[in-house]
């Protein structure tokens, strides 16, 4: 029983990981489409991308260390690569979406 419970712990921080992707891609679609212009000090056309840069940035990290405090080294690889890999696909989506607001 105290197996499975850790295991699942493991899985858990991956939707977790995944959640922080969509909520930080939400925030900066929203804004781009709001009209912001000006992302970390970079008012050029491509400034909303560096934010998005900084959510995956943000998730890859997160995911690493809610994988490291599930302190399960059997599957780590396994369970970090679907972390990083679901977030990155999160925010590929929402630079899709923000495709529009870009003009160069």
């Amino acid at each position: 029983m105290q197996a499975e419970r850790e295991s699942r712990a493991g899985w858990l921080a991956i939707g977790v990981v995944w959640a922080i992707a969509v909520v930080g891609s939400a925030i900066v679609v929203s804004l781009a489409y709001a009209g912001t212009s000006a992302w970390f000090g970079d008012s050029g056309a491509l400034g909303v991308y560096d934010a998005l840069g900084v959510v995956l940035a943000t998730s890859v990290v997160g995911a690493l260390a809610a994988q490291l405090a599930t302190r399960r080294p059997p599957g780590f690889v396994v369970r970090a690569s679907a972390s990083v890999g679901g977030a990155a696909a999160v925010v590929a989506v929402a630079a899709l979406a923000v495709a529009p607001t870009v003009t160069a």
